[in-house]
């Protein structure tokens, strides 16, 4: 399922438009809390793993989005206000997040 439109809500939401006319909601600390980047997830290689460590301390921006850019045709990255952009979240990915509670 591809989105036809993506945009961010007044109440701090990112709103998905798919293609088939549902919408999907997915709050900012959710989106940002299940970033799917090693760095947030980490990951697992040859039998070892990489665990991050939760910091505590949210830097200013940590839940604000200066701008979202599409990978291909499957993803979008989001760029947040702290200058973190590494996640790539699957259109899958995002309908995934947007099943669970925000």
């Amino acid at each position: 399922m591809n989105p036809k439109k993506i945009k961010r809500t007044e109440d701090n939401k990112l709103s998905i438009i798919w293609n088939d006319d549902s919408v999907s909601e997915i709050g900012m600390n959710l989106l940002r809390d299940e970033c799917p980047c090693v760095h947030c997830k980490g990951e697992t290689v040859l039998f070892s793993s990489y665990i991050p460590i939760k910091d505590p301390f949210k830097a200013a921006g940590f839940y604000e989005i200066e701008k979202i850019e599409p990978v291909g045709n499957y993803a979008i990255q989001i760029f947040w206000k702290d200058g973190h952009n590494t996640g790539i979240y699957s259109f899958d990915y995002l309908k995934e997040l947007s099943e669970m509670k925000s």
